[in-house]
């Protein structure tokens, strides 16, 4: 039987960010892992809130693959401030991403559970997608190359390694009674 984790990432609407997923998703089924991802393969009637706090209780971790999706061409980062010290940043030609890519991961952590985000490159780093925010590694991947290398790199495999070693400790703790002492 495959150990369910939960994979998040916005509906892919470039052929590469597809081809990425379904890679992923070949590596977790090799490794014993069964990618689970609301709305692909698992559907639910209740708000998404609840149906993913439920596929997550289910989960034994979360992968986060935080792809591109709406491009700021040209915008401002807290404009017009009026407080000492505080300034206005310009941002040009970035990419945001879906909001469930920092809702997840922030659920996932609340439940304790191991949580790996990866990012696009050129996604805007604010929240949970900057760097060390949840308290490991977060790798950044190039799209344009062939990003499904990515997933061959000793990179990769050094966090997925890590990640999968958490995942499993998961498996077994919930297999173990309460200890009331």
């Amino acid at each position: 039987m495959r150990i369910p984790v939960f994979l998040s990432y916005p509906k892919p609407h470039w052929g590469r960010q597809q081809s990425f997923i379904a890679k992923l998703e070949t590596y977790l089924r090799g490794r014993g892992l069964e990618a689970r991802t609301l709305g692909v393969t698992d559907y639910d009637m209740d708000a998404p809130l609840k149906a993913i706090r439920r596929l997550m209780l289910e989960s034994n971790g979360l992968i986060t693959v935080a792809f591109r999706r709406t491009l700021v061409v040209e915008g401002r980062s807290r404009p017009d401030p009026d407080l000492p010290g505080a300034t206005e940043a310009v941002v040009r030609d970035t990419w945001l991403t879906s909001p469930y890519c920092q809702i997840e991961p922030a659920m996932a952590y609340q439940l304790g559970l191991p949580t790996l985000i990866l990012r696009e490159r050129g996604v805007y780093q604010e929240g949970l997608l900057e760097k060390g925010v949840v308290g490991t590694y977060m790798p950044e991947f190039a799209i344009e190359e062939d990003a499904v290398d990515y997933l061959e790199s000793p990179e990769w495999n050094d966090l997925i390694g890590k990640w999968e070693g958490f995942v499993r400790a998961v498996v077994e703790k919930k297999g173990n009674p309460p200890r009331l002492y």
